[in-house]
């Protein structure tokens, strides 16, 4: 999508911008490439510089609930130092390097109710405004695609998809958030487990995986959560199925009911224990389609509230100049 949006903090005349993402979805870790296109307004600006900001929508825990805001998770300043002149027109290519722990927010063209957004900041004479955004799209990279490819073929569905605020102790995390994916567990396990909660991480050398199970109680016992990981290379070549069943065996047969979170906890929001059902498709695939509407809230270390708004009408899709060219 392009969205074209006067620059408010200079007022009528000042340059507008449009930002323009190359057709189809990145990838972690890859090059996100696009071009940034300015108009003069009507008069010469001095551009200070032109920044791409990448946002997300997260969710964070707290002893009150849970909030719902945007996060801004890297920044990436990609031209500067000249003049624009009175209804001048020009284009600025850019390509810049996705974080590897990027999270996906689509699988085989379908959304996973994920949202990430690509903000563009010009800062003319001194006065800054964030006058473009554009949504963006991730595939997953190979290893994380065989592994929900072997999870939906094993018989387990995809529930849910958000992005957590806090860190997974004992990882190699190093975004601020990390992204969970919920899955409805296949009919031989569901006698056993509530729901499995996959998590990737990855990095240059490869992709930790994090599972974890809301186990089921017995007659004589609480139900509890176990968690585990494992690491893959980017291009290994496994049978992903045997291998996957396997991780969920030894989670399942994991016993560290309360101990788990002592190695691979989650720092900075509330352990993470879930004791409800999110409602979502039951499918056959770890497939989902369409991203929630955004309800905006303000967390702590996340982006300022007044670009909580901006964003917020975004992802909503309210902004009336934001249809496809």
């Amino acid at each position: 999508m392009v969205f074209k949006r006067l620059l408010g903090s200079l007022g009528v005349g000042g340059p507008t911008v449009d930002t323009v993402l190359a057709p189809g979805a990145a990838r972690p870790g890859a090059a996100l490439t696009g071009e940034v296109r300015l108009k003069g307004g009507t008069a010469d600006f001095d551009i200070e510089h032109i920044a791409l900001e990448l946002v997300a929508r997260v969710e964070a825990e707290h002893e009150g609930g849970e909030d719902e805001g945007v996060a801004a998770f890297d920044r990436f300043v990609v031209a500067g130092g000249f003049r624009l002149g009175e209804g001048e027109e020009r284009t600025v290519p850019f390509s810049v390097p996705l974080p590897w722990e990027t999270p996906v927010t689509e699988l085989y063209g379908q959304g996973l109710g994920i949202v990430l957004g690509v903000r563009t900041e010009l800062s003319v004479a001194g006065a800054r405004d964030k006058g473009d955004l554009d949504r963006l799209a991730v595939a997953p990279l190979p290893a994380q695609e065989a592994i929900l490819e072997a999870l939906g073929q094993l018989g387990f569905g995809f529930r849910s998809a958000d992005l957590e605020y806090g860190r997974i102790g004992g990882t190699g995390q190093r975004l601020p958030f990390y992204q969970e994916i919920e899955l409805t567990p296949a009919p031989q396990y569901a006698h056993q487990v509530n729901e499995i909660e996959l998590t990737f991480l990855a990095h240059p050398g490869g992709l930790e995986v994090v599972l974890e199970a809301d186990k089921r109680g017995g007659l004589f016992s609480e139900g509890h959560d176990a968690l585990t990981r494992f690491t893959v290379g980017h291009h290994d070549v496994r049978d992903w199925n045997t291998e996957v069943d396997g991780w969920i065996r030894e989670l399942i047969g994991h016993r560290a009911a309360y101990g788990a979170h002592a190695s691979y906890g989650h720092q900075g929001s509330e352990d993470h224990h879930h004791g409800g059902h999110r409602s979502g498709p039951g499918v056959g695939t770890a497939v989902a389609a369409g991203a929630a509407g955004l309800a905006v809230g303000v967390v702590g270390g996340m982006v300022a509230a007044e670009a909580v708004d901006e964003i917020g009408d975004f992802f909503e899709g309210d902004d009336e100049e934001g249809e496809e060219e």
